[in-house]
């Protein structure tokens, strides 16, 4: 088994999953009741950094990030497109809030000199691999947010994701009313499902056999509802250990009460020529979840956008994979042929 950077045992959901609101502010400004003053101060992993005054022009290197802003109702100047055929990278939960704008649309590696002429008031770049170097240059051409230190690269929870960029935009409100909302929907999903609460749970990547770790922000969807998830191994780079990658011939892994495959839409046949698939007890006991490419861009974003639409689809199908039942039928899984007894 190999581990790689960006996020081995299962453990509780990290208590933080369901924090109170209380907590997620720590290291933040207070709240206000009114429009937020500038200026304020962030702590981030390579320092702190003072925005001046309410952003403008805010260019977005996160992968998910602009989830985040058109939540808050910030349509930013340029954003870094993930994947997807959509041109500007907004998947069709953001739509709506997106609206008419057409932002600048960066892909893959961070240029520099790019972003400094766009004359950006706000580099927001949570969950985008910043290095310490490459802040060293954007900070000097506009305030820039990275993740907090104890997050790594891609490891922040969407809550703090959310209330940091709250703090940055001066939409602390927004941030607080979103967060609170959507908690209260993971509690009470909990409460409604006790069976759920230390089943084991796992989403896995089909297109490489991989599956994410507590660290990861899938991890944290599965831990909010209550799940046990795989931990990221410790010892150097933990912070950035977000999958493990299982060889298709030990399907340990694989051996959990939900497993939850994610896909492109183009792996359907590899997963059902899988060697040893078929001796899985999520395999006997139809206890496989197909989550087709609009489910796992959702789950993958895990953005404020996107939640609410990845709980609609996934619950249903949970409740059907865990029922103990292996006569209960996972529609999606059936969809997709891909059940034990070959069924659809």
């Amino acid at each position: 088994m190999r581990v790689f950077r960006r996020g081995a045992g299962w453990r509780k959901p990290l208590a933080s999953c369901a924090a109170p609101l209380a907590a997620l502010m720590l290291g933040l400004l207070p709240l206000h009741s009114s429009a937020d003053p500038f200026p304020v101060v962030i702590d981030h992993r390579y320092g702190t950094t003072t925005v001046p005054a309410k952003p403008t022009r805010i260019v977005s290197l996160s992968f998910i990030g602009h989830d985040f802003l058109l939540a808050l109702g910030e349509r930013p100047y340029a954003l870094r497109k993930w994947y997807g055929s959509d041109p500007y990278g907004v998947w069709s939960w953001g739509h709506d809030a997106l609206g008419d704008a057409q932002p600048v649309v960066m892909q893959g590696e961070i240029d520099i000199e790019r972003i400094a002429a766009m004359e950006p008031d706000l580099i927001a770049a949570q969950w985008s691999g910043i290095t310490a170097q490459q802040y060293a240059l954007l900070s000097q051409i506009a305030p820039t947010l990275p993740p907090r230190t104890e997050d790594g690269d891609y490891g922040a929870p969407w809550q703090h994701m959310l209330l940091r960029l709250g703090t940055a935009t001066g939409k602390h409100a927004a941030a607080e009313a979103i967060v609170t909302r959507i908690e209260g929907r993971f509690a009470d999903l909990r409460e409604a499902h006790p069976e759920w609460q230390d089943a084991s749970a796992v989403m896995a990547w089909a297109g490489h056999t991989r599956a994410y770790t507590r660290a990861d922000i899938r991890g944290q969807f599965l831990s909010a509802l209550g799940f046990l998830v795989q931990d990221a191994p410790d010892g150097r780079n933990a912070l950035n250990q977000f999958y493990i990658e299982f060889p298709a011939e030990d399907p340990s892994a694989m051996d959990v009460d939900a497993l939850i495959w994610l896909d492109t839409g183009r792996n359907v046949e590899k997963l059902a020529r899988m060697p040893l698939r078929h001796t899985t007890r999520a395999y006997r006991e139809g206890r496989e979840i197909y989550a087709d490419k609009l489910l796992s861009a959702a789950l993958s974003h895990s953005s404020p956008l996107s939640l609410d639409y990845a709980l609609d689809q996934l619950v249903p199908l949970l409740e059907a994979a865990v029922d103990g039942d292996p006569a209960t039928v996972v529609t999606s899984t059936a969809g997709a042929g891909l059940l034990a007894d070959g069924g659809s």
